[in-house]
């Protein structure tokens, strides 16, 4: 694997409220290889989420296929939250207490990737994993921890 696209979402009803996060590994070609989703908890904001989002599909990535894989792969981590790809392309600033460690944790999870890079989508074009964060909210008790 030398590159892969990683969409993520990350949702909640209310804000805060309930949340949840939904993620698609795919090829070079956009064909997808693995997805999933998990339910986060109850009190969090739609951005704390979608920051959860791109964490969880971090350490999910190297859980699956490992540090030695991570280290050599190009990873495009797309997403439809302005905010979120801003923030971590150094556009917006973190003014947000509580997005301040989220930012970080994903900086520090940069260092284990060859090349990580975090770009905006369309709504429309993240409607899959925006499916998977929903149905991780719609079975909450149902769905298994990732990490």
């Amino acid at each position: 694997m030398k590159k892969v696209i990683i969409f993520a979402d990350g949702g909640s009803r209310g804000n805060p409220g309930p949340s949840a996060v939904g993620f698609i590994f795919c090829n070079e070609k956009c064909q997808t290889f693995k997805e999933y989703s998990e339910y986060l908890g109850e009190n969090i904001t739609n951005n704390e989420a979608e920051y959860k989002g791109i964490i969880l599909a971090l350490k999910k990535f190297k859980a699956v296929f490992g540090n030695k894989l991570a280290k050599n792969t190009e990873i495009e981590l797309r997403s439809d939250s302005e905010l979120l790809i801003n923030q971590l392309n150094g556009e917006y600033k973190i003014l947000d207490e509580k997005i301040q460690p989220l930012f970080l944790e994903v900086w520090n999870l940069k260092l284990d990737f060859k090349k990580l890079r975090f770009k905006l989508i369309s709504r429309e074009k993240n409607q899959e994993a925006d499916r998977l964060a929903n149905q991780a909210l719609d079975n909450q008790n149902k769905i298994q921890k990732l990490i």
